[in-house]
């Protein structure tokens, strides 16, 4: 079994972002890994307009999972609510944008928001609607699957007291789905950290994200610098995802 992980994992997963952590160091890349230790791509990758699109990418990524939680979350408890076709209906219209590119998803979202009374091309409002676009299927669908498992005896014993529906559903049902929530925030923030087709079709040159500018770099030759770039992008997203881990750590005790 263990032989079986090593064989799978090291070439797959391992030995790439290890030799992009190479290269981020390097400064040439003339054998089979690179060579020429140098720390200069870091200070490159961590000050002026990189230092800008870190912070954009992290705006960005905050504020899509915020909306698509809400969104996600708000749909998932409307459509626990409905049987039948009517629930798979409403699933279907929160998963149609996996079903898609994302490419076509950025196209529709740039034809739709730039015409009034909507205008949001040339802002950064159109690229955090697309990420939020993107990534409400995967709050949704983690929201739904914990609602299935969740155990209705604790709602029908709060509403048996006499607690209001409100009241049901703040204290007690959302609390319960505290552990599904901050993971389904997580997985949002990831993937919109590293959202790029959709991103490259519609963002304004003030509102530059990070794996932008990773493409950028690497298309113009600079790869050491764009692994750099890539490796913070990596590493600010792994902080994110080990403070939300936490948070979900807390709440699953609670």
């Amino acid at each position: 079994m263990w032989a079986v992980f090593l064989v799978l994992f090291l070439p797959l997963f391992a030995l790439p972002l290890l030799v992009l952590l190479g290269a981020s160091f390097a400064t040439h890349w003339s054998g089979v890994l690179p060579s020429g230790p140098t720390a200069a791509n870091f200070r490159t990758a961590t000050r002026g307009e990189a230092l800008q699109a870190l912070g954009t990418s992290l705006v960005t990524a905050a504020t899509a999972s915020l909306l698509a939680l809400t969104a996600g979350t708000w749909a998932a408890l409307a459509g626990a609510a409905l049987r039948g076709r009517y629930r798979r209906l409403l699933d279907a219209l929160f998963v149609l944008p996996l079903a898609v590119p994302s490419v076509v998803v950025g196209l529709s979202v740039l034809v739709a928001y730039s015409q009034p009374p909507l205008l949001l091309n040339g802002t950064r409002w159109i690229v955090i609607v697309a990420h939020t676009v993107l990534v409400t299927a995967f709050a949704h669908q983690s929201v739904s699957a914990a609602l299935t498992r969740l155990d209705p005896s604790y709602e029908q014993a709060a509403a048996s007291l006499g607690a209001r529906p409100s009241y049901v559903l703040l204290r007690v049902r959302l609390p319960l789905l505290l552990p599904s929530l901050t993971a389904a925030a997580g997985l949002c923030f990831a993937l919109s950290m590293g959202e790029l087709s959709a991103t490259m079709m519609l963002y304004p040159p003030d509102w530059t994200p990070l794996p932008v500018l990773v493409h950028a770099a690497t298309d113009r030759g600079a790869l050491f610098t764009g692994s750099a770039v890539a490796v913070v992008l990596m590493a600010a997203t792994l902080l994110v995802l080990s403070a939300v881990s936490r948070v979900r750590t807390r709440a699953s005790y609670r």
